[in-house]
């Protein structure tokens, strides 16, 4: 398939919807179902749930949010605490690119690579940024190239 420059602009506001709807409304359609199906079941199970919220969703939503959202921030503090860094160091060992460019730089530095590696790590790099603005539809200046 062929990207052209002229439906770049119908792309981002695809992407712009899937980002708003993913992110965004879903989510609180998801957490208002949520709550919903919390309401029921509670209801189901406690009945004197009922008297504490005021004997309807809205009373029960607002003290379930107001218990549940801090209970969720400071789980996530505690995630981005102390699960980040294992999962960043996890993705770390995984991303062989990302190796295999850091370990052409240290030998850069060092003077260890040969005009032919530093060749073909252009070239790579190169195909790599003309995909990437091939589908955008930006043009690339290749008059570097040596």
């Amino acid at each position: 398939m062929k990207y052209r420059k002229d439906n770049s602009w119908f792309r981002r506001r695809w992407l712009d919807f899937r980002q708003g709807h993913s992110i965004y409304l879903i989510f609180i359609l998801t957490f208002a179902n949520f709550i919903t199906i919390q309401y029921k079941l509670l209801l189901d199970k406690i009945p004197s749930v009922d008297s504490l919220t005021g004997g309807n969703i809205i009373g029960f939503a607002t003290i379930f949010i107001a218990l549940y959202v801090p209970l969720g921030i400071i789980i996530g503090y505690w995630h981005r605490k102390s699960q980040w860094k294992v999962e960043a160091e996890a993705l770390f060992r995984e991303n062989k690119i990302g190796a295999t460019m850091w370990l052409f730089v240290i030998d850069l530095i060092d003077g260890k690579v040969t005009e032919k590696e530093k060749k073909e790590m252009r070239d790579m790099l190169l195909k790599i940024t003309k995909d990437r603005h091939k589908i955008s539809g930006d043009k690339i200046d290749n008059n570097n190239d040596k």
